[in-house]
């Protein structure tokens, strides 16, 4: 299953480092790197407080990729 990350427009939209959004969240720079690179898959519990902390909805900041056209 591939997961699609737009973290790191999301951050950078809103004018965050990852050094402050880190600390809004309460985790490392690194964990937050990790996620924006796809290394590391966050729990569910960080993606939602990833995206309570940016004031989006958790599918804004991960979505499943398809390899298949989406259907109109």
């Amino acid at each position: 299953m591939k997961v699609h990350n737009s973290l790191r427009a999301c951050r950078t939209a809103q004018g965050l480092t990852q050094a402050a959004l880190a600390e809004r969240v309460g985790v490392s720079r690194k964990t937050i790197n990790t996620v924006e690179n796809s290394v590391f898959m966050p729990s569910v519990g960080l993606a939602l407080t990833l995206a309570r902390s940016l004031g989006v909805m958790v599918e804004d900041l991960f979505t499943l990729a398809t390899d298949e056209p989406e259907k109109p």
